[in-house]
């Protein structure tokens, strides 16, 4: 008896400790809740990618870096927790697609949010074709990939990019070069590509213009190339700055573009918190109702399990989107269902005639094996959906999983301890009409 009663001031010791941060977190904002672009506001681009070059092998690693070279490239302007990730579209109508979505919360100028983007530079080294004219350097290539074989290196491979200043001779001023260094997986291709293709003409691409196109006169090993074009000072500065931002790896055009206010933000945010305090109302008004005694203490028992996940909240961090808040929403009514068939059995052990503390550990025993089985059932939805959908279903199921985790835990340790704290082994007939449920009429 001693033992659940010093656990439930543990509880109740929980409870405002996580209740207080929460809030002072929040007011003080050294922690604030992070939204979702939906409910922030901001800009949303989606891009599909160019893979006529990339073979098919080497499409998942360059959908990667590609991926990491924009999420690099958006958070060297200061973007407050930009979303980059990638989808495959038009499965279904089979014409499968590799896109990338990039969510800016806080950036509502489209054309801002797409130069983030645009201005990240496409690198490619390509051999030129037997029999191919030598192109000009400063110009595009009509059919690339008909005078030049496919890219082997690419802006994933780039690991850093400098500037040098090649020594000139006699009255010649001293030449801008871009020096690139490769990682070591770009390193030990471009030792093969220039090993083996000593004399052919080795062209660099940038954005699709030739800027260099040397001749391999001998093997070039230690993970290093240099661009020597036609470029001014200033002009090398720039795209020295503009690789070191991160070259993508493949050229990506823009196809859906989606700008959301934050005026509509902030009215999903109310509705949301408005939708979740009606919502907990009902459950707690039904709860204390019909299950009276342990009603309340489901009742202490869901705050909180709802201060542990806006907590968690805070904690993980995850990111809040409408979706994410209707899984919330939803979570809170399952996080009384472990109750309500622990009450039920409760119920039904006391109207057999056992003692209440009895009643009560039988009750949770008999309950159990149901608890389990449905929240197992319903965590590995929460897990189908965010494994298989998209940005907005994953809100929804990340929030939905945790809550399903928190409540079963909240339902069997906290409503648990709670009850054995307040029974006692010798209860009257008072004490009993309180563990007692439904209406006086429904009863027997």
């Amino acid at each position: 008896m001693l033992k659940q009663r010093l656990a439930a001031i543990l509880i109740f010791a929980l409870g405002a400790a996580l209740g207080w941060f929460v809030y002072a977190s929040e007011v003080d904002g050294w922690r604030p809740f992070r939204l979702g672009l939906d409910l922030s506001g901001g800009t949303q681009l989606i891009y599909r990618a160019d893979l006529s070059a990339i073979p098919t092998a080497d499409v998942q690693e360059s959908m990667r870096a590609l991926r990491e070279v924009i999420e690099r490239r958006v958070n060297l302007f200061g973007v407050a927790e930009p979303l980059v990730q990638t989808e495959r579209g038009g499965f279904f109508a089979g014409d499968v697609e590799e896109r990338l979505i990039v969510e800016l919360p806080g950036v509502t100028d489209t054309n801002e949010a797409i130069a983030l983007i645009g201005q990240t530079p496409v690198l490619e080294f390509r051999m030129l074709r037997e029999g191919a004219p030598h192109p000009a350097e400063g110009r595009p290539v009509e059919d690339v990939n008909e005078h030049f074989e496919s890219a082997t290196i690419t802006g994933r491979h780039l690991e850093r990019a400098s500037l040098q200043f090649e020594q000139g001779v006699g009255t010649i001023p001293n030449m801008p070069i871009v020096v690139l260094n490769f990682n070591r997986e770009g390193g030990d291709l471009f030792a093969d590509l220039t090993r083996e293709n000593v004399g052919r003409v080795f062209g660099i691409f940038l954005d699709g213009i030739v800027i260099s196109a040397p001749v391999i006169r001998e093997p070039i090993p230690g993970g290093s190339a240099v661009i020597s074009g036609n470029f001014t000072a200033e002009g090398a500065r720039e795209l020295v700055r503009n690789l070191n931002y991160g070259a993508l790896p493949l050229p990506i055009e823009l196809i859906s573009t989606q700008t959301i206010g934050s005026t509509l933000g902030e009215e999903a945010v109310a509705r949301g918190v408005s939708a979740s305090l009606w919502g907990i109302a009902l459950v707690a008004l039904f709860m204390l109702l019909w299950y009276r005694l342990p009603g309340a203490v489901a009742i202490g028992a869901l705050a909180l399990y709802i201060l542990i996940m806006l907590a968690l909240f805070k904690f993980v961090p995850v990111t809040l989107t409408a979706a994410g808040i209707a899984g919330f929403i939803l979570s809170v009514g399952m996080a009384v269902d472990a109750n309500v068939l622990i009450f039920e059995r409760m119920r039904e052990e006391l109207r057999a005639g056992k003692m209440l503390r009895e009643a009560i550990r039988d009750g949770f025993a008999r309950a159990w094996l149901a608890i389990r089985d449905a929240n197992i059932s319903s965590f590995v939805t929460a897990i189908i959906l965010f494994w298989f959908g998209t940005s907005l279903i994953e809100g929804f199921a990340l929030v939905f999983g945790i809550g399903v985790l928190v409540s079963m835990l909240s339902a069997i340790l906290v409503s648990r301890t709670l009850l054995l704290a307040l029974s006692t082994e010798s209860a009257g007939g008072v004490v009993r009409a309180l563990f007692d449920s439904g209406l006086p009429e429904h009863r027997a």
